[in-house]
């Protein structure tokens, strides 16, 4: 169970820190209206970081099925949704998080679980 816990807060860390790291980086504030090759970075740059989030976690809870990647999703999907409806400004950053993040982030634990079994048939 707390291997499980671990999982989860390791996948969210890594999902916040790089997204975190790319606006405090890029100078870009996340509730601006963006530019459209800075919502193409991130969108790339994001589908990137929740999968390898999806990934790490899977790695760490040792799972067999989804359910961690499902908490994963719902816990990015949450703190975006509730990001926007408290802040002000454009929702871009969070529309992407929830519609599309948070997905991802389940597709990196199928992936891990998909190759992990294919390799256990060698």
């Amino acid at each position: 169970m707390t291997r499980k816990i671990l999982s989860v807060f390791a996948g969210y860390s890594i999902f916040v820190a790089t997204s975190l790291a790319l606006f405090k980086l890029s100078g870009h504030n996340p509730h601006s209206d963006p530019i459209i090759s800075f919502v193409t970075l991130t969108l790339a740059y994001g589908v990137i970081f929740s999968f390898v989030a999806g990934l790490v976690a899977q790695l760490i809870a040792k799972s067999k099925d989804l359910k961690i990647n499902y908490i994963l999703a719902v816990i990015i999907a949450s703190f975006a949704t509730f990001s926007f409806f408290k802040s002000g400004g454009n929702h871009w950053t969070q529309m992407l998080a929830i519609f599309i993040f948070a997905p991802v982030s389940v597709l990196g634990g199928l992936v891990y679980n998909k190759r992990k079994d294919k390799n256990a048939l060698r």
